[in-house]
């Protein structure tokens, strides 16, 4: 009797695992936003907000929605040092007006934290794992990572990013560029956008 409790469990799991996994969308994305330490709170504010607002916007919304499969699978992770990659909403299935909010609405409550050093590479890996865990499926998978500073842990970004790329995702870079101190008092590396184009996005 046990045996077959336990063979129902296990076949009623792989069936809702290969359900899940053949779930088609247009678009598998991973938000990547870095919360490193020169990350200041207007920096915070514009990355968390931009993509709040960008949710709720009626002309994005409508384009998810005219796609072929009508829906985006999207999840926001939160990074800084190659310790902390943080998924802060996982996986959601954005196909209506009403799943768009959810998502936004998620993004607004919860806080926006801060962490020390900036691993690009640890936020391309992580959104590599992300990818591979997803349980949607499609033909354009997507890494947005926005930031305003250069790779300073973890692993190397150009080999991070090779790795990534050679896997058939794409990676998309949304750098931060001014000329403000961080919260510790130093300045951004100069041609930030140049750093992004040549060394993060790629696909």
């Amino acid at each position: 009797m046990v045996f077959l409790i336990v063979l129902y469990i296990g076949l009623v799991a792989s069936i809702s695992k290969g359900q899940a996994q053949e779930i088609p969308v247009d678009l598998e994305l991973v938000i990547a936003v870095d919360i490193s330490g020169s990350v200041d709170d207007d920096e915070a504010a514009l990355q968390r907000q931009g993509y709040i607002k960008a949710f709720r916007d009626p002309r994005v919304i409508d384009a998810i929605t005219h796609g072929p499969n009508g829906a985006i699978a999207v999840t926001y992770i939160e990074w800084a040092g190659s310790h902390h990659q943080l998924p802060l909403v996982k996986w959601s299935l954005i196909n209506n007006a009403q799943s768009a909010n959810n998502f936004a609405d998620d993004l607004a409550f919860e806080p926006v934290m801060v962490n020390v050093w900036t691993s690009i590479s640890g936020a391309i890996m992580a959104g590599q794992e992300a990818l591979r865990r997803s349980p949607y499926k499609s033909e354009r998978q997507v890494i947005d990572i926005s930031g305003d500073g250069a790779n300073n842990d973890g692993a190397p970004v150009l080999l991070a990013r090779e790795k990534a790329l050679a896997s058939g995702l794409t990676i998309n870079g949304l750098p931060i560029v001014n000329d403000r101190p961080s919260r510790y008092g130093r300045r951004q590396i100069a041609n930030l956008d140049y750093y992004y184009t040549d060394c993060v996005i790629g696909g």
